[in-house]
């Protein structure tokens, strides 16, 4: 969809991309066992990893529960030797670990005279599927004290919207790509019933300064939050796309991928640019017990000279990291072992969230 009816002056609001410099990486330490079952020690020295590459080159910022997860995470993160002058802790209840969805959405402000950083603050039900989700939705306003930074909550109709970060992936020049099974279903996990395409558009123009959205099917096999598309298609800069792509025709997710790769032949970026398409592969099918694991190699996240991408034991890890590490030629590419973390149904980039500068 390109919204060419639009005069750019009157976009307030900016979402920047991943990759534009960070000023800290956000995390919430893991503390709900529903999660991880049986796994809890393995997914928080996973965390530690992850914090200690983080902060080698930025700020990273954790919430935590109460004091005593605070030396929790503090024990892991020494076992980890992460750089704990670079790490701050934020005493912020919350019911779950994925903060990238429930989590603040920060945004420039063209109008403003001087600080131009603010919080868009999107509410989160659960993914419309899990009642325990208040803490989780009352997170961006917290940060908002704690860090007195001016908050906006985005409404449509005067009803608070809707919307997960992992749910939406943008360039930061007005293009945004997400799919139609997460933001347009209204039967099965709905977020912001009887909402049309349109009106989602023109939301996401006022909120995000968004003026053309790339709308894709479907997402993954295995994904809980019914078509998230942080886990099938990425922006790796201002005009290169990557698709997880699955070669194997009797795996669920190949006709799934086939068509979002069919879409993304049709589409343009907000200059009326055809963007640059790149294929990643995807890992072979990874379950616990009887469940299929939301397992791909797009659930990467974009630091400040890094990029930490799940792996998973699988032939497939090296080709994805060597596609990865090409697009990225200025920034380490690391492979972070995921597996465990995938049991409670993400990755990496659903438990991080950047904060830009």
């Amino acid at each position: 969809t390109y919204l060419k009816m639009h005069k750019t002056n009157s976009i307030r609001y900016r979402m920047p991309a991943e990759w534009e410099p960070h000023k800290a990486t956000w995390l919430t330490w893991p503390h709900n066992p529903t999660d991880w079952p049986g796994k809890m020690s393995s997914v928080q020295r996973t965390y530690a990893e992850l914090t200690q590459k983080l902060s080698a080159v930025e700020e990273v910022c954790i919430l935590v529960n109460s004091e005593r997860h605070e030396m929790r995470a503090r024990k892991y993160l020494k076992q980890a030797r992460a750089d704990l002058a670079n790490i701050h802790f934020h005493h912020i209840p919350t019911n779950r670990s994925w903060i990238r969805d429930y989590g603040p959405v920060f945004v420039d402000d063209n109008r403003a005279k001087k600080e131009l950083k603010r919080i868009m603050r999107f509410r989160f039900n659960g993914w419309a599927r899990y009642p325990a989700h208040q803490k989780d939705d009352s997170v961006p306003l917290e940060l908002a004290h704690q860090l007195n930074l001016k908050m906006i909550s985005a409404k449509w109709k005067k009803v608070p919207l809707v919307l997960e970060g992992g749910s939406i992936d943008v360039n930061g020049l007005g293009t945004l790509i997400t799919t139609e099974e997460c933001l347009l279903d209204q039967h099965k996990q709905p977020r912001n019933p009887g909402i049309t395409k349109s009106e989602l558009e023109k939301l996401f123009m006022k909120y995000l300064g968004i003026t053309n959205v790339i709308w894709l099917n479907k997402g993954i096999d295995g994904d809980d939050t019914h078509g998230h598309v942080d886990d099938i298609c990425r922006f790796v800069d201002k005009r290169t796309i990557v698709l997880a792509i699955e070669t194997n025709s009797s795996d669920t997710n190949a006709l799934v991928l086939a068509e979002n790769k069919e879409r993304l032949k049709q589409v343009k970026l907000e200059n009326g640019s055809k963007p640059t398409v790149v294929m990643l592969p995807m890992p072979r099918p990874v379950y616990f017990k009887k469940w299929r694991l939301p397992a791909s190699y797009a659930n990467f996240y974009i630091a400040n000279r890094i990029v930490l991408v799940p792996i998973f034991n699988d032939p497939a890890d090296r080709k994805a990291l060597g596609v990865l590490a090409d697009l990225f030629p200025t920034r380490e590419v690391v492979g972070i072992h995921a597996v465990d973390l995938l049991i409670g149904l993400g990755g990496l980039h659903c438990i991080t969230l950047q904060e830009p500068v």
